[in-house]
């Protein structure tokens, strides 16, 4: 099914089951029953058979499937999926077993229990348990036909075994009593994405919370989870996250009743615990941030989620699967319930490939969303983690374990920033998920200055001039007002700046400025010296006329290192369709930036106050102004008088504006000609990557395509950086 015990395929090696050569048929070898293995309630009933066998010990001369029975008033023959026998000749029923598929309802699974009791009714009175599974929830109930109240347990019987334990999950397994305890499995990213979305529709289903309530739940209760699993324990100690049933004093319905309400209320002061020990520990670690509220579920709606994940190793589970189960699940929700947009993450993995992070590396992302790139850069220091110590558990390098290698940069380098509270906290998730790095990911407004940032959110770590990189997919066309945030007037592009072929224009406020480029400019205040921002943008800032002034600043601020075009469905598949490009930039030194600046300045002055264009503007703005100031006191004159030209006086001034304005932007024409070709020459000269990417491995429903040229652009922009740190980025030009 999702574990990393294939009961299926132990099943075929022991002669239980037999799968065609196509899996569309599965035989069950003891019965000789052959049946629609495409079904997807049939893997489940076939998981459900071997694990009987191969994980109880049932003799399989014990087990029946497909057993037929009558129920209701109209005798109608139904079938029992399977029925565990205390004998060989099937005359004395232990176990009935209901199979569902995994994608049913917790309404549907419900009915499930339901439709089990009824054919547990049906059945012989040696009866004892009733099983109830989807493959990915299991729950499983004593059967007294004599007493209709239900009592849940933690688990059926093994075989042999007359007393069952309160829980089921320990730490390493065991044993105790004579009923085998099991250590927590490792799960199938499907598997996992399936669970996620189940226990969330769970908890929303039915009306008591939204999908963005539930999906706050989940996520705290997912917190808990790994919270549990990371507590020392000894073999055999059980885990605190599950359910541990209360035994009822005695047989009759109110104490049955009792005993179910307080193993609900138990299990939820435990959760709660939990959640306590957990969110101290962040504040400890200065993040008080990774949950502010407390759980609102009742005990009900928290036995629902933890009887999805009781079972499941978050920790141990492969870090790409359970990655990847999350980011499916939470980009599904998010793009449902609130339209929002994550960066692809064959993007995200060129980005982060192309750049030379390291664990020594400090990482920013000024507008994280659910950590896409925060997680990319961790996946890249693991990796070198994995190279560098073979041997994860002995080698010790400089003092420094694998462990220490990535934990330390997850935990203290990397930094996120996302202005929605919810999908902030879901980025610490995702964080918490991949083991640590979550406290360092605030909920703000990445646009705010660091100082403001630092007292709003308690993290000193957001300073200027302290990141090696910025990777970014900012927020595509929304602006910012003037009128709305009193910080834009701290941006110089926030800023119009004095006219140089127009001396009398004066600075002033724009009205508004995109939020694109206002992240460009605060990389700059959170990059050091030579740091790079790698960032997603719409064309627009490449091409527009209108945004000549942001590729100015950029050229001033920046060694423009790689420009890389995306196709116009880059992002079609997760609902955007601007046409975008990625930008490599390595911030220059201060005394770089006021190099280019001076030498701006001082070019400028110098077309102006010594060339003969310079001197010919001068001239035709002196004299336009005098020309249709002398223009206008006529028209006024022939107003005064109610002559019957002034149509004409005004008609012949437009003239002459026009004529002027004419021969003047030739003028700024030629000498913004020769101010690119002066300032240009006064600087040093650099090569730029420049790629077109066609394919990026996916089309634009996001269905993939085998081919990514991402990958071999990556190699090589890596390549060129690589030049450009060591000083010789000369066999590029």
């Amino acid at each position: 099914m999702g574990n990393s015990i294939d009961y299926i395929k132990q099943g075929e090696q022991k002669g239980l089951i037999r799968l065609s050569d196509d899996m569309t048929t599965i035989t069950y070898l003891h019965q000789g029953i052959t049946r629609n293995y495409s079904n997807p309630e049939e893997k489940v009933q076939a998981n459900t058979f071997c694990k009987l066998v191969l994980l109880y010990n049932y003799p399989e001369s014990h087990i029946r499937q497909f057993v037929s029975t009558t129920k209701g008033s109209d005798g109608g023959n139904l079938q029992i999926d399977i029925v565990v026998y205390n004998d060989e000749k099937h005359k004395s029923p232990h176990i009935v077993v209901e199979c569902k598929k995994e994608d049913i309802s917790e309404q549907e699974f419900t009915q499930a229990i339901n439709q089990a009791f009824s054919y547990a009714h049906n059945t012989a009175g040696t009866l004892k348990y009733v099983w109830t599974t989807s493959g990915i929830k299991d729950v499983y109930h004593k059967f007294d036909k004599e007493n209709e109240t239900r009592e849940t347990v933690s688990d059926i019987p093994q075989y042999g075994v007359k007393k069952l334990n309160a829980y089921k999950y320990a730490y390493n397994g065991g044993m105790q009593g004579g009923q085998k305890l099991f250590p927590l499995e490792t799960v199938t990213e499907s598997f996992l994405t399936n669970v996620f979305k189940q226990a969330h529709q769970a908890l929303w289903g039915g009306g008591e919370l939204n999908p963005s309530e539930a999906f706050d739940e989940l996520d705290k209760l997912i917190f808990c989870k790994i919270f549990d699993e990371k507590k020392p324990r000894r073999d055999g100690d059980h885990y605190d996250f599950q359910v541990i049933t209360v035994e009822p004093e005695n047989d009759t319905p109110e104490a049955k009743e009792k005993a179910e309400a307080k193993t609900n209320e138990e299990l939820l002061k435990r959760i709660k615990d939990l959640y306590e020990e957990g969110r101290k520990l962040g504040e400890r670690k200065n993040d008080t941030e990774i949950f502010k509220d407390d759980i609102k579920l009742n005990a009900g709606k928290t036995r629902t989620v933890v009887s999805y994940l009781q079972g499941i190793d978050l920790l141990n589970t492969d870090l790409d699967s359970k990655g990847r189960a999350f980011e499916t699940f939470m980009g599904s929700f998010f793009r449902g319930d609130f339209g929002q947009y994550f960066t692809p993450r064959t993007i995200v993995g060129f980005i982060v490939d192309s750049l030379p992070i390291t664990n020594e590396s400090v990482v920013l992302d000024t507008s994280c969303g659910s950590g896409g790139f925060l997680l990319h850069a961790l996946y890249k220091v693991r990796g070198e983690a994995n190279r560098l110590y073979p041997n994860h558990q002995t080698d010790v390098r400089q003092g420094r374990s694998w462990w220490s290698f990535w934990h330390d940069f997850a935990e203290h380098n990397l930094f996120g920033i996302e202005i929605n509270e919810q999908i902030a906290r879901t980025a610490k998730m995702n964080m918490i998920i991949h083991d640590d790095g979550h406290t360092n990911v605030v909920a703000a407004d990445g646009l705010l200055s660091p100082q403001d940032l630092r007292k709003r959110t308690d993290n000193k770590g957001f300073k200027e001039g302290g990141f090696d990189f910025i990777i970014t997919n900012p927020p595509f066309g929304s602006t910012i007002k003037q009128t709305e945030k009193a910080y834009l007037h701290q941006y110089s592009l926030a800023t119009k700046d004095v006219d140089w072929l127009n001396p009398a224009s004066k600075a002033s406020d724009r009205p508004s400025q995109s939020t694109e480029v206002l992240f460009i400019e605060q990389a700059e205040v959170y990059l050091r010296e030579g740091g790079y921002l790698a960032i997603v943008i719409p064309d627009g800032i490449l091409t527009n006329s209108s945004m000549q002034y942001v590729r100015d600043y950029i050229g001033e601020t920046f060694r423009i290192v790689a420009v890389i075009s995306m196709p116009q469905t880059a992002f079609s598949a997760t609902g955007a369709g601007v046409k975008s490009s990625v930008m490599f930039l390595k911030k220059h030194s201060k005394q770089e930036k006021q190099h280019r600046q001076n030498t701006k300045l001082k070019t400028q002055s110098s077309l102006l106050g010594c060339t003969t264009e310079g001197k010919e503007l001068h001239r035709l703005l002196d004299e336009k102004k005098k020309e249709l100031a002398k223009q206008a006191k006529q028209i006024k004159v022939a107003e005064k008088l109610g002559s019957d030209n002034v149509e004409e006086l005004k008609s012949k001034r437009q003239q002459a504006s026009d004529d002027f304005d004419e021969k003047i932007e030739k003028i700024r024409e030629a000498l913004t000609e020769n101010y690119d070709r002066l300032y240009k020459g006064d600087l040093t000269d650099y090569p730029i990557f420049m790629a077109i990417a066609e394919d990026i491995g996916y089309d634009a429903t996001g269905k993939e395509t085998g081919k990514n040229e991402l990958e071999e652009i990556s190699k090589e922009l890596a390549r060129f950086i690589t030049a450009i740190e060591e000083g010789d980025d000369r066999f590029f030009r």
